[in-house]
């Protein structure tokens, strides 16, 4: 129902911006008369989109472009992120980075900008949509699997474990759900996964929901928390709980996850690399703004990182804090 609410109202924020979108500026973002690239994330508030923000700047700024780099204040606010990727079309941008948290909720606009001839960049989760002329992205159900393969070798591959994921509404969100529940079910016999629990990457609600799971299993050997907040949220609810000798493993980085990791208190983690994702969304946008071909699909790094490997060079090039 939110959905169709938040649909309905990009329905007039389309027709307005077809009245003016074509008529402006590409704005003042970045240096130099380069064609602007305007991008709009999920979220700002974890350090993962601040260092794709930095590659995007990074990249843009070696080849001469300008970019624009917003996002909502969480990656729970998908009416927020309709606002801003209304915004930065009437900016009418050479070329759009869109990571979606809602594909539904976005479609009126990405249609927008299919007829003011903008390509379309997804990155991180990708879009639900045949608009976009690629995807810069981690293989998250790759990257999930190799989540829940540690987290039943760290268990003896027995036990109940739970997870904890950012949203179901995303691509990342329900890839990195099912790259964990489909190995653990083609590969895990003798480990029971809880029902998916969804804390939109909140580390308050993602910590209540933690403690909510370990109180009502007092068996539970292990949980998998699917971004940075997520995890944050689950390592803050296991403290809290005072529950000893459970096996946590996450998705992304931060100081948060680094430093448990570090302590012994999270097992490990899966990082993505989002400086390079930063750097190729940039460097894909100037080859579709050229009319160039690209592939469906342009994938980035990723790495599991624990206490004996996290300060290998390559790992240490991919963390950020």
């Amino acid at each position: 129902m939110r959905t169709q609410k938040i649909v309905a109202a990009v329905a007039g924020a389309v027709l307005a911006l077809t009245m003016t979108a074509c008529g402006q500026g590409g704005g003042t973002a970045g240096g130099g008369n380069g064609p602007l690239i305007a991008i709009v994330s999920k979220g700002f508030q974890h350090q993962f989109w601040q260092a794709v923000k930095k590659g995007a700047e990074d990249e843009a700024a070696a080849k001469g472009a300008r970019t624009t780099f917003v996002g909502p204040a969480t990656e729970k606010d998908v009416e927020q992120q309709v606002n801003m990727l209304t915004n930065e079309l009437a900016k009418s941008p050479k070329a759009l980075g869109f990571a979606a948290l809602d594909s539904r909720a976005a479609a009126p606009l990405l249609q927008q900008a299919k007829a003011q001839n903008v390509p379309v960049v997804a990155f991180d989760s990708g879009v639900d949509s045949d608009i976009p002329v690629t995807t810069v992205a981690t293989d998250n159900k790759a990257a999930a699997a190799e989540a829940a393969k540690h987290l039943a070798e760290q268990i003896g591959g027995q036990g109940k474990v739970a997870l904890v994921v950012h949203d179901q509404t995303s691509l990342s969100g329900k890839d990195r759900r099912d790259g964990f529940l489909d190995w653990m079910a083609k590969n895990a016999p003798g480990i029971t996964v809880l029902a998916p629990q969804y804390g939109g990457g909140d580390q308050l609600e993602s910590a209540n929901i933690t403690k909510s799971i370990i109180a009502a299993n007092p068996d539970l050997k292990g949980i998998y928390a699917s971004n940075e907040g997520s995890a944050i949220g689950v390592i803050k609810g296991v403290q809290e709980s005072g529950r000893q000798g459970l096996t946590i493993v996450g998705f992304d980085s931060g100081k948060a996850q680094i430093d448990a990791i570090n302590s012994g208190l999270m097992a490990g983690a899966v990082t993505q690399d989002p400086v390079d994702m930063g750097r190729q969304l940039v460097d894909a946008s100037l080859k579709a703004i050229n009319g160039e071909q690209l592939p469906k699909r342009i994938d980035t790094a990723y790495y599991w990182y624990d206490k004996s490997n996290i300060n290998d060079p390559k790992i240490q090039a991919a963390l950020y804090q």
